[in-house]
């Protein structure tokens, strides 16, 4: 498959198994623990399938005039692959091996702005390559430190457009029914802010660690509740059954 843009002619192959990855190093420590956190709370919400593929600092290619480019988002979410997981290990090729992302994000940890950068000559630029090249729907920065976030979303299947928040400061992604804001609190060993879901009725998509406490809770509940009826029946001059 081929198309034009610009003065790029753009095929989606397969990258060669002998290619050199760029071996970069993670340059934001906030991103791993960012980036699980948004695929967990959609696991658990049944949000994801067999076939969905989210990826975090992992390598989105396309080919412009026969030259390969790789951009790695922090975190990217891509409803459908049509490949099996072992294709797909090293670099995902939209197009060839399944969906564009209805989503990439990027985590600002420098003052370079590369994740602004519109360079339309090779190799092009973040923005150019998610805007231009793959046109993906939705587009999201996010400042860690002062939970700053910007949603750009692509208008006309051209241009990112900056998206302003609702009366709750979340944004609406339209292709996945969810809502996408900040939330300040502690997930593990941070505490900061995090992007986090919320569906249609405004209900927090939780994590693994929020489910289990509410079981714990609703355990505990559920202790009282037994004490308390098994005092009333003592009271009554009923032993209850053990």
């Amino acid at each position: 498959m081929t198309t034009l843009t610009q003065d790029y002619q753009i095929t989606w192959e397969k990258l060669p198994d002998d290619y050199k990855l760029p071996d970069d190093p993670v340059d934001n420590i906030n991103q791993p623990a960012l980036a699980a956190a948004l695929t967990e709370s959609l696991q658990l919400a049944g949000k994801t399938s067999v076939n969905t593929l989210t990826t975090t600092n992992y390598g989105i290619c396309a080919t412009l005039n026969n030259k390969i480019v790789i951009k790695a988002p922090d975190w990217a979410f891509i409803a459908k692959i049509n490949v099996s997981r072992e294709k797909v290990t090293r670099s995902y090729t939209p197009q060839l091996e399944g969906d564009i992302p209805l989503i990439v994000m990027e985590f600002i940890s420098d003052t370079q702005e590369t994740e602004y950068s519109i360079k339309a000559t090779y190799p092009p630029g973040k923005w150019f390559f998610y805007e231009r090249i793959l046109k993906v729907p939705n587009y999201i920065i996010f400042e860690p430190d002062g939970g700053s976030i910007e949603m750009y979303r692509l208008e006309n299947t051209e241009h990112y457009i900056l998206q302003e928040p609702d009366e709750n400061q979340r944004y609406w992604i339209a292709e996945m029914n969810l809502y996408l804001g900040v939330w300040q609190g502690t997930r593990e060993n941070r505490t900061g802010k995090w992007l986090r879901w919320w569906d249609e009725q405004g209900n927090l998509l939780p994590w693994g660690s929020e489910l289990a406490q509410q079981e714990r809770q609703r355990a505990e509940q559920e202790r009282q509740r037994a004490e308390r009826l098994a005092a009333q029946l003592r009271a009554a001059g009923i032993e209850p059954e053990v």
